[in-house]
This record gives structure tokens, sequence and C-alpha cells, in this order.
């Protein structure tokens, strides 16, 4: 099989799989469960791609790890964070918008077959290393990818483990988490997250194909425009007291020095 007739046959899988969560989120009228599938999915079609490629390679086999690494740790994370709360806001403001009844099915493109085609799309360069396992031998690139990814998930992992620990006692109720990763960067694990993608586009790179390195971008760009540091700033700044000090220390993504700033 080609490269694109595998990638469309990763597209079919995922959304069989993707329509599969919709019915289970119509079932319990709450369509917040796409976020604990997004790992999830990753994982499922990077499989998908390890097991219909017939080359093995040192590289295939670490970037199949990795992700289920990623995937399943970032699953496991949001379904804890999740259990017995109820549906997000975010989600909660789309059926206020869109209507209670006809949210059941209009969430199925608005937010299922979206997270679905985005999860496609930024899978490629998973695909890349699998398709073209033996092109190149496993070499400095490699290095270079293990280094991006792991800083990444250092960040992401531990910043999602440092905001729970801080959300979990009461004295911290109504503060500001300002310590540990979160005094170096406004979100640390949105930082981890794209710094993973990264870390696989590096891979692809050292593949031998380099187009895939879009979907990285594509990512980064979700990640602080749209889904990620943007919306959640919006919310911050009108509900967090201190949050508009925080944002003149410290950095808003890329990790740095926090400033000092003169009373």
């Amino acid at each position: 099989m080609s490269f694109a007739e595998i990638w469309l046959s990763g597209l079919l899988l995922i959304i069989v799989f993707i329509s599969f969560v919709w019915v289970l989120s119509v079932l319990l009228k709450n369509a917040g469960i796409v976020d604990i599938f997004w790992g999830l999915t990753f994982v499922l079609v990077t499989v998908f791609y390890f097991f219909i490629t017939p080359e093995v390679s040192e590289r295939k086999i670490l970037v199949t790890t990795l992700v289920v690494i990623w995937g399943m740790r970032l699953s496991v994370h949001i379904f804890i964070r999740n259990l017995g709360k109820p549906e997000d806001y975010r989600y909660q403001e789309f059926r206020r918008n869109y209507g209670e009844k006809r949210y059941w099915w209009f969430s199925y493109f608005q937010v299922f077959l979206l997270q679905g085609t985005l999860v496609w799309l930024v899978s490629a360069p998973l695909l890349a290393v699998n398709y073209f396992a033996t092109e190149k031998p496993f070499g400095a690139i490699d290095i270079l990818a293990v280094i991006i990814w792991l800083t990444g998930f250092i960040f992401e992992a531990g910043g999602d483990w440092q905001l729970n620990r801080f959300k979990t006692n009461p004295a911290n109720k109504g503060k500001l988490l300002q310590t540990g990763l979160w005094k170096y960067t406004r979100h640390p694990n949105y930082f981890g997250d794209a710094a993973i993608w990264w870390g696989f586009a590096a891979f692809s790179i050292a593949a031998g194909c380099y187009i895939p390195v879009l979907s990285a971008a594509l990512m980064t760009w979700l990640i602080v425009k749209v889904s990620g540091v943007a919306m959640l700033e919006r919310t911050l700044i009108s509900t967090k007291p201190g949050f508009d000090e925080y944002i003149k220390r410290t950095s808003a993504f890329i990790p740095w020095i926090p400033k000092t700033i003169s009373k």
C-alpha cells in the first residue's frame, strides 16, 4: 500500500473509533469525554500504522512506544481529573449556544469529527516513521528527537502533576500556582505537548520525510492560538486573582526566567 492509501485507511479507522466515542457521549450526555479519548486515538492509529507497514526498525519501535506512553498517560490523567465532575464548561457553553435538542447530533460534527480529523492530520509524522522505517539508520537526529520529546514529556506530565497536587491541597483554594515548572511558563503542560510533537516531527526528518513537520506546526498553532493557551487565559484573567501580575512576570509559553516587576 502507498503512503496515501495507508493514511486514508487510518482516517477511516479514526472515524469509526470516534463515532463510537460520540455514541457513548450521547448516552452519557457528556461531550467532554472526547478529551479522554484524544490520546487513545493517537495510540490506536499509530499501532495501526506499525502493523500495516511491514518493515521494522529501532526508530519505528521507539516512536510507537513513545506514542503509547504519551497517549495512555494523557488519557488516564484526563479520566481521573474529570471523574465524578460535570461536563466541561466549554461543552456546556456549546450546548447552550446551539440548543440542547440538536446538540446531541451537532456535536458529532462540531467536536468529534473535527477532533478525529485533527488526529489524522497531526498523525502524519507517525505514519512517516513507520512507512519509511528502513530508509535511514538511527542517528544523531533521532537522538535530538528523543531529547526534544523527553523535554516535552517532563513539562507536560510534570506540569499536570504539579497542578493536580496544588489543587488537591485545600489551603490553595482560590490561589494561583506559580512555583515549579509554572514559575517559568504559564502553561508548562501545553508547552510540553507542543514539544512532544516537534520531537515526533524530528523523528520524521530522521526517517527522510520532511512534509509531516507541518503537523507539528499545526499542533503548536492549535495549542497556542485556538484550544489551549488563548482560550484558557481568557477565562483565567477574569476568574483568578493576581493572574494579570502573573502574566507580566511569567513567559506565556516557552519556559524562561521570570521577569522582575518593580513596585
